[in-house]
């Protein structure tokens, strides 16, 4: 049995070694159009900034590991160029010599991933203008940092890529801009929790130009919708799309977006041509929509699948959920299912909350808070989405939230996960477990809420009674106009001062103390909502560019 993949790195390169582990007899190839046929491109930017210093240790395998540990033939400078299905046969282009010839298979794994988009605009191909796909990519850029000696660069797209480029940039000592063209940045996370992202970033010396796009690059000036930048060096992160001409060319089925159609077993409808990675379309495991979510963790698990099925074992991909982490500085942002824009478009009945929960025992030294978004389906309670930005212990409690979503969890059923605990790793009521007890008030009618996004429309006519239940130091710091300060430890002896009979809208710094404030006034016959995520998420809303 032969078979061919197409495609290295994550997909290719994992489907080909699954293959050798279950069959020690199957002739395996691996057709790498580059140089390089296994590299950690999650690792580029950290290359580039100088976080990682030895260009060796991006390379993952090399053709002579791949062929002394698993006896699979790598050939890279190999480009493919045609597939023949009738015929089983792939054309193969040696870029070095120019010859064609033809290689015949039994099985064929597709794996070309996807490429990034180059937006049709003036000066998109200049020299100073780059993108960042592969090791000679990386290389090109920092050969031009080094050669050159850019002082400016502008970053245009602010997803995953465009971040983690602006801070490697950063820290190559450049001034650095990002242009994105939404209103915030990090697609998977939602505005409001974006917002402390870029308070953090402007911080670090970052600029940001939201809601606006680059028109044209013309020398070293960057022309936007509104402004103009001047850059020496421009990378343009603006999004990927899948690299499948190859696939379109032998009749194989796309979606409208180009993306390799394939069903569970990463099976395309032609018989014995397999497809995995970025270039294909997978099912969304929340909604169990078709989605495009290019990540490198899910390439890996698709490759194994894939050679699974062809050595005749039945294996089947469940769908992709977008677990994803990012770090920008000292900063940590995580996501995990859906987002409340990708909720509305899948017409779920979703509810959410927000809270502001501690890393580890704030006695022991060096806690940092973390902000965390829920999303769950308000009738069956399953849970649908997480996000977090903070610091320390972001990534643990996203990993736990990804493995809840997994396994279906019910966003109450965090209550009784029993986490490790120790002062200096977490507190005995963890985050995860913090947001099940506030996902179990509201789910039980004990907590209601009311959000941000309905503080400007809340009456001030002296219909409903709007409570503020900080510090009077915090309150001088700032506070939402209308609404009358009763410190908390205060309401009780001051009860008399709210009003019965009409609606109470409370809030404090972060929700909890205006939580606890509500189950007082509803202890006195009163209706209460609390304001998720506090005045701490509202300020920052607020001040956001």
């Amino acid at each position: 049995m032969k078979t061919i993949m197409i495609g290295g790195v994550a997909g290719g390169a994992s489907a080909a070694a699954r293959l050798r582990r279950l069959d020690e007899t199957a002739e395996i190839l691996i057709l790498e159009r580059g140089d390089f046929v296994s590299f950690a491109n999650c690792g580029l930017p950290y290359f580039i900034g100088g976080a990682i210093t030895d260009r060796s240790a991006l390379t993952l395998q090399t053709p002579e590991s791949f062929w002394a540990r698993f006896r699979v033939e790598v050939r890279t400078g190999s480009e493919a160029t045609a597939i023949d299905p009738q015929q089983k046969t792939v054309t193969v282009r040696e870029l070095a010599s120019g010859r064609v010839y033809q290689e015949a298979y039994d099985s064929l794994v597709l794996s070309p991933g996807a490429e990034p988009v180059l937006p049709p605009m003036e000066g998109a191909d200049a020299s100073h203008v780059f993108t960042l796909r592969n090791i000679p990519d990386t290389l090109k850029i920092k050969a031009f940092i080094e050669e050159a000696r850019p002082t400016s660069a502008v970053v245009v797209g602010g997803g995953y890529i465009g971040v983690e480029m602006a801070e490697n940039l950063k820290a190559a000592g450049l001034d650095v801009s990002i242009v994105e063209l939404s209103d915030h940045l990090i697609a998977p996370l939602d505005f409001d929790m974006a917002a402390d992202v870029h308070r953090y970033i402007q911080s670090a010396g970052i600029r940001l130009y939201l809601n606006n796009g680059v028109q044209a690059i013309q020398g070293d000036s960057v022309v936007l919708q509104q402004g103009q930048l001047k850059a020496q060096l421009v990378i343009l992160a603006v999004g990927v799309r899948p690299e499948t001409a190859l696939a379109r060319n032998c009749g194989i089925a796309l979606n409208q977006r180009g993306c390799i159609l394939v069903n569970s077993r990463m099976q395309t409808q032609i018989e014995n041509i397999y497809a995995v990675g970025d270039a294909v379309e997978v099912q969304d495991f929340v909604t169990g929509k078709p989605a495009f979510i290019p990540l490198a963790g899910p390439a890996n698990k698709q490759g194994r699948i894939a050679a699974d099925n062809i050595c005749g074992i039945p294996s089947q991909y469940e769908g992709t959920q977008g677990s994803a982490v990012l770090k920008l500085f000292d900063m940590t942002v995580a996501t995990t299912g859906l987002n409340e824009k990708a909720a509305q478009a899948a017409g779920l009945d979703y509810d959410k909350t927000y809270l502001y929960s501690g890393s580890h025992a704030s006695y022991y030294p060096g806690a940092t808070n973390m902000s965390i978004k829920a999303l769950w389906d308000r009738e069956t309670l399953r849970l649908l989405g997480a996000q977090i930005v903070g610091f320390d212990g972001v990534d643990k409690r996203m990993d736990v939230l990804a493995t809840a979503i997994r396994l279906r969890a019910k966003v109450t059923d965090l209550a009784s996960l029993e986490l490790c605990y120790a002062p200096p790793f977490g507190s005995a009521k963890d985050p995860v477990n913090m947001l099940g007890f506030v996902a179990e008030n509201i789910a039980t009618g004990k907590l209601r809420q009311f959000f941000w996004h309905d503080v400007a429309n809340l009456p001030r006519d002296g219909s409903v009674t709007l409570l503020d239940v900080r510090t009077p130091l915090e309150v001088s710091r700032g506070r939402i106009e209308g609404f009358t300060h009763i410190p908390l430890d205060s309401l009780r002896e001051r009860l008399q001062e709210v009003p019965p009979g009409k609606p109470v809208y409370v809030h404090c710094h972060s929700g909890l103390r205006s939580y606890i404030a509500c189950r007082i006034l509803q202890g006195h016959g009163y209706t209460c909502y609390n304001l998720a995520g506090g005045w701490r998420l509202y300020e920052t809303l607020d001040a956001a560019p």
